[in-house]
């Protein structure tokens, strides 16, 4: 009998930021594949509701939800232990969960702005990679990780400052962790999303967003988190079975255009007026100041 394509039967799975965006989009791939799904997720809210509109569609056997705050190691081993406890074993780790992060100039970052968006996007994936690796090896059948980067990893005026530099570690902690964890057979690869419609993207200009899009994307399709979701379904599945330590890029063409320069991504700048702190979908409230105009004398 000829393999399904992008099929997860038996398997189990973790994602981070699972509630919501791409995170979400994902975990409803991996259930319609066949896997048993651990959605974690900072804001608890969301994350219930969401596992309660996927247990009305016949799901509530194979899908869980745990709140966690992927920078605290004891909140990801918990994160983990309920894919083992409740499904038996730990196959596919995706590591999404994200913020918009400390934004603004370089000389407006508040370092503990700075500091928190790397302890959630940087240190996060470490924590994810760690607990889901021994979760895997316990289990002695390997797996397979994969990353949330994006394309601000790979250019400049991709992304806000800090957010960018985040996603660059992440592409980087990829490729060691793909090396070390070979021996295991265990695989680790990164998607970098580009403009994708989410709420953390574009919040709520759609419109204006689509424009700018537009300019530079060569592709006429709106990114969507099922676009994202396809390839993560891919790299967790056997059919990249030999695909280890890559950055996959999702973003219609975007970076090929090479026109970051002339167009930037929505919301960046080359002099924003505001600064502090984009706490994405967390259901934190975020903390911005806006600028005093700089004179020219």
């Amino acid at each position: 009998m000829a393999r399904v394509f992008g099929s997860l039967q038996g398997r189990t799975a973790v994602i981070t930021g699972g509630a919501s965006g791409i995170g979400a989009a994902t975990a409803e791939q991996f259930l319609a594949a066949g896997a048993s799904v651990v959605i974690g997720d900072m804001n608890q809210d969301a994350g219930h509701q969401f596992v309660s509109d996927l247990s009305d569609r016949g799901y509530q056997d194979k899908v869980r939800f745990q709140g966690v705050d992927v920078a605290e190691e004891e909140q990801v081993v918990e994160l983990m232990e309920v894919a083992e406890s409740d499904f038996g074993s730990l196959d596919i780790v995706f590591n999404n969960a994200g913020i918009g992060g400390a934004i603004g100039p370089i000389t407006e970052l508040n370092v503990a702005h700075w500091d928190q968006t790397f302890a959630v996007m940087a240190r996060g994936v470490f924590l994810g990679i760690k607990h889901g690796a021994k979760a895997m090896q316990r289990a002695g059948r390997g797996g397979s990780i994969i990353n949330t980067a994006s394309i601000a990893a790979l250019s400049g005026k991709g992304g806000p400052l800090a957010y960018s530099a985040t996603k660059a570690a992440v592409v980087n902690i990829t490729m060691n962790a793909a090396v070390e964890l070979a021996e295991s057979n265990i695989r680790v690869n990164a998607v970098c999303p580009g403009i994708i419609f989410t709420d953390l993207m574009h919040r709520g200009r759609t419109e204006e967003a689509e424009q700018v899009i537009k300019k530079i994307q060569p592709s006429t399709l709106r990114g969507e988190p099922e676009h994202i979701a396809s390839m993560v379904r891919f790299l967790a599945s056997d059919d990249s079975v030999f695909v280890t330590g890559t950055t996959q890029l999702v973003d219609g063409g975007y970076l090929a255009n090479g026109l970051l320069g002339v167009n930037p991504l929505p919301g960046v700048s080359n002099r924003p007026n505001y600064a502090g702190m984009n706490h994405g979908t967390t259901g934190q409230g975020n903390e911005i100041r806006f600028l005093e105009p700089k004179s020219d004398v």
